[in-house]
Parts: structure tokens; sequence; C-alpha cells
């Protein structure tokens, strides 16, 4: 496998030392460079189709074996900050996730900045190297094709990033090496002066809006691809965040016009077939993005969330992430959803009770094997995206047959008009339905932050909860970001601390 590698010139340390200089050069999220399999020393010099695709072909690579901020932490971050799931182990840089104690030296944020940073530069290379490759035989259209692939790669990390954190540093270049005579020039691609979030998210409109011509089309037999669908659905996601809820309904349309539709069975999206030791199905008709995990391969990530079905004793002896919570239990009782409920939660026996009895103990439930995929973007967020942009805009009865579909796909009854004949009551009806059928997917932090009730829901939970450890401290609005962690402070001085923390 071939290696990233950090590379800075004796000359440049040199000089750093020299001139007592108060900056860092070594950095473990820019200076992103491409080892020979032969010598990890000689930096890749792209002369030719196959280098070029190795940098490209890692992009897949990264995006489906190391999930550990992408959707680890998107999950436990994303879920047990909210009312929806219990951090799930007593370890110190977990709990504070569930009791609002974080704070910026939390090692798994530092983990997530800095892997959001490399993603975000590989993709760099890719993007800043593909048109100078002196390849005759290297296509025109495969060059537009990869980039317009290596850009919605970047915009997706870019999202998330500037999502979580707000303010962010924002290099779009492949940042050379360092020597002693162009430190002055190179240290600010390196360490940039961070950019606002708006600012982060029209890169991520851009990135996008340029891939989408040249990207490729949704593959009804291939859903890791990074097609014109993933885009459009990310700038669907992205659009409501800015609350732009007409462009929302543009690109929840295209979506939807690249055939994206509900699976029929809620339960074929997470199943594990015990017979075949193999995950259900892939690639659904209502999968947009998802990462697949073969018989032969295995998702690593299912160790942190229950029993591997795969293989059921296998990294079973430690307590795990992301614990249902009794609120989140109680919500679906209370609608009667068994269906959603039984395909997210999962009961079983374990050796802990950090917050059930040991012997009869709620798990998570979507991610159920090391063969079953993971799945980042599908239909019905997006469905439900378009129901709140359409109350939003006055479509009440439009928003409402769209919350319905979703509803009757598991055998619920369509809502009556106390839930969906005013703009409020149809927006908390939207809420309440993203909060059943995503559950445990890490949507619901970010849906109470736009729904405008983060701070109405959380503050008081652990009194409405009396599972859930106390809270720290209550949320403001600036908890609606993470903090910005002490080694990205530390090693770029153009950085501040985000309010709050």
């Amino acid at each position: 496998m071939k290696k990233y590698i950090y590379i800075v010139s004796i000359a440049a340390l040199a000089l750093l030392t020299a001139c007592s200089l108060d900056r860092e050069p070594l950095s473990d999220q820019s200076e992103l460079n491409l080892g020979s399999s032969e010598n990890d020393s000689v930096r890749i010099k792209f002369k030719d189709r196959a280098a070029i695709y190795a940098v490209y072909n890692d992009l897949y690579n990264v995006m489906r074996d190391r999930q550990e901020h992408w959707y680890l932490d998107y999950l436990l971050f994303g879920e047990s900050r909210t009312d929806n799931a219990y951090a799930g182990t007593t370890g110190a840089e977990v709990v504070p996730v569930e009791t609002n104690a974080l704070d910026a030296s939390n090692p798994d944020i530092a983990r997530d900045w800095d892997r959001y940073l490399e993603d975000i530069a590989k993709a760099n290379v890719v993007i800043t190297n593909i048109d100078l490759v002196p390849d005759p035989t290297f296509a025109d259209s495969e060059r537009k094709q990869w980039k317009a692939e290596a850009k919605i790669f970047r915009a997706m990390m870019i999202f998330d990033l500037a999502h979580w954190f707000g303010n962010i540093p924002l290099n779009l270049t492949e940042a050379p090496d360092i020597t002693a005579a162009n430190i002055e020039e190179v240290y600010p691609i390196y360490f940039p002066r961070p950019v606002t979030q708006d600012s982060a998210y029209r890169q991520v409109i851009l990135d996008l809006t340029e891939a989408i011509p040249y990207a490729p089309a949704l593959d009804a037999g291939d859903k890791t691809r990074l097609s014109k669908t993933v885009a459009y659905a990310l700038l669907a996601k992205l659009y409501a965040e800015l609350g732009d809820w007409s462009k929302v309904i543009e690109y929840c349309d295209k979506v939807f016009a690249d055939g994206i539709r509900l699976e029929p069975n809620f339960a074929d999206l997470w199943g594990f077939d015990e017979d075949k030791k193999d995950a259900v199905l892939r690639n659904s008709q209502e999968v947009i993005l998802e990462m697949h995990y073969p018989t032969g391969s295995g998702n690593w990530v299912t160790w942190m969330y229950g029993r591997d079905m795969a293989d059921p004793e296998s990294n079973f002896t430690w307590a795990k992430w992301i614990t249902p919570s009794r609120d989140l239990i109680k919500a679906f009782e209370k609608e009667g959803d068994n269906i959603r409920y039984q395909q997210t939660v999962v009961w079983d026996a374990c050796n802990w009770s950090n917050y059930y009895p040991a012997n009869h103990y709620p798990f998570m439930y979507k991610c159920r094997s090391a063969y079953n995929s993971v799945i980042k973007l599908r239909g019905a967020d997006i469905m439900l995206l378009k129901a709140e942009a359409l109350a939003h805009t006055g479509n009440l009865s439009g928003a409402a047959d769209l919350v319905n579909e979703v509803r009757a796909r598991v055998n619920l009854a369509a809502l009556d008009l106390s839930k969906t004949g005013s703009e409020e009551a149809m927006l908390n009806s939207i809420l309440n339905e993203r909060r059943l059928e995503l559950a445990l997917e890490g949507q619901r932090l970010f849906d109470l932050i736009r729904f405008g009730k983060l701070l109405e829901v959380m503050n008081g939970i652990d009194l409405r909860d009396e599972g859930r450890l106390r809270q720290a401290r209550p949320f403001v609005p600036e908890h609606r970001l993470m903090p910005i962690p002490q080694t990205a402070l530390d090693k770029n001085a153009n950085l501040v601390q985000n309010p709050g923390y």
C-alpha cells in the first residue's frame, strides 16, 4: 500500500531554528506528498495516467477505509450530543460529548480536524496536477471526470469540516515542499488564515457546480462513486443550512430525476443475511452514496456499535458507543413505529451496565455487520429535506404528501390536519419524522440546529431522560459549533477559538 509522508527540508528547519520564528513547519494536515512504493522519500512525478490514477483512486480508498472522522465520529457527535443517544462508554474522550463538556483538548475532535484537512489536501493533489500530466493517451474526458470526482470529494469534506467548526483554514492548492528559500512564501499555504463558514460553503457550491458537468452519472449497480447525484444531494443539504429553500427544492428534484426512490422495504437497507453471511442489499434504489464491504473485506466500525452479526463474539468485550437513549425509544413507541424501531435498535445481553441492565441492553443496529454498507447519503433524507423546503415556502400539502410517503413505507398512518395545517405544525412533524427515519445516522444535531430547537430540546434533557448523564453546562447558541482543537491552535497562530469554549 502506498504511504502518505510529510517532507520538510533540513535547511528549512535550520532556518526556523536560527530565526526563532514562532512557527511549527511540520503539519500533519497539509504537507501531503505521495511517496513511491520503492522509496518513500521520493516525491512522485505524475508522468502518466497510471501515476495520477493511484492518487485519484486513493480518494475512494480513504473514504472506504478511514471512516473515523466522516462516519464514526460524525455519528457520535451528531447523535450523542442530542436526545437520540448516550455516549455509551466511560472513556474520557467520549463522555463529554453526552454531558456537553467538550473542550479544545478532546483527542477525537483533534483527530477529526486533522483527518478532514488531510482529505482536502489529498483532493488538492488530484485537482492541481491532473491537467498537467504529459500523457497523450490520457483522454481529456477522463481527466475531467476524475477532477470532477476529486472536487465532489473535496466539497464533501469541506462541508463537514465547516459544518462542525464554522470558520476553518482552507487551502485549495497543493503545498510545495518547504525550503530555506521559500519559507516565508510557503508558510501561509500550510497555515492559512481561516475563512468564514459562509465562505467555506461558497467554495463547496463552486466545487460541486463545477464538477456536475463532468462527474459520472449515477450507476445503479455501483453507488460507491462520486456521481452527479451525490453532488445534487450535497447541494440540497448545503442550501438547507443556508435557508435557500428554492435551491433545496431544485436540487432535491434533480436527485429524484436521477431515479432515487424509497426502497420498498426499510429493513433491506440495513439487513444482514445470516445464511449467506453477507448484507441483504447493496446499491438499493434509495442509496445515493455508500461504501461497500463485501465478504472477504470488512467494515471495522461495526466493532464500535454492537455485535458484528457475521462474527457475534468478536470485539464484544467493551462498552459500545452511541447507545440509543430512552427518549428515542419512547419516541418510537409513542408513534407506534415498530418497523423503524426494530431496524434502528436491537437489544442484547452484555458485560456492562453503563446505562441499562447488562442482561437487556440496547445497541445501535444500522451498521450491524462487517459486511454491511456504510450509507452516507440516501433518498429519505432528501425527500424530507424537500418537505422542509416546501413547508417553508407555503406548500403545506406538498410537504405533507412527502412525509406521508415516508411514513407509508413503514405502515404508519398519514398525518392528520392538526399536524399539517400550519407551517409550525408541519415543520414540527417533519422534524419528528426526520428523527425517527434518520435516527442514529448522524443527522439529529444538525436538524435541531437548523430548526432552531437545539437549546429547547437539549437544556433539561438530563432531567427528562432519567438515564442520561448530568449536563456539565447548559447549551448556549455558540454550542452549535465544536471547539477548535488545541493542537490546531498551537500550530496555526491565525486560528481563533470558537466562542463558548
